[in-house]
């Protein structure tokens, strides 16, 4: 996992939903910047998908901006391509920045492991969490809240220390393209 303290990876990536090109530049008027790696196929990913427009509503208005990520292998899985890409924004009403980011560098510099993995930066773009959203799970009968990740933000904005309890994230592997997995990564 990134250390808490580091300070956040610059990024520079197109925004699938309307081809603007974002960076980690962008955000500096914000007081926290959550980057969530996410992709469209995964299943842990469709679990917990409708959460994120609720967290970015709730979240964005208070300073945190959002901000997501796909570094998938869009070759092997199609569905994670800009054009579907863009096309699950617009059906799940995403109302944050979806990146793309073919290079896969990005994912490597935010030592991002899985769909989904959050990372929440305070407003000197050090990092105060990183891990799972929730406990939910496909088949686990947990309700989806966003509860590990509204409580980092709200301990952000409250200025408080960031929280001791910070549990890895749990979902599908970043699909990495063939010879491209970083050292990281197990298996």
């Amino acid at each position: 996992m990134l250390a808490l303290g580091t300070r956040a990876p610059d990024f520079s990536l197109v925004d699938v939903r309307a081809g603007d090109t974002i960076s980690l530049d962008s955000f500096t008027d914000a007081s926290g910047l959550l980057v969530m790696f996410i992709c469209n196929h995964c299943p842990f990913v469709k679990h917990v998908q409708s959460e994120f427009p609720r967290l970015a509503a709730d979240y964005t208005d208070r300073g945190i901006a959002v901000v997501a990520i796909n570094a998938n292998d869009s070759q092997a899985h199609t569905d994670d391509d800009p054009t579907h890409m863009k096309a699950e924004a617009a059906t799940l009403g995403y109302n944050f920045p979806y990146l793309w980011d073919e290079s896969q560098e990005v994912a490597k510099a935010y030592r991002a492991a899985c769909t989904p993995d959050f990372f929440l930066f305070d407003n000197q773009r050090e990092l105060v969490y990183r891990g799972q959203l929730d406990d939910s799970r496909p088949g686990n009968h947990i309700a989806v809240t966003g509860g590990d990740v509204r409580a980092a933000c709200d301990a952000l904005l409250a200025a408080a220390p960031p929280l001791d309890e910070q549990r890895w994230s749990v979902g599908c592997n970043i699909k990495w393209k063939p010879g491209n997995a970083p050292d990281y990564v197990l298996g």
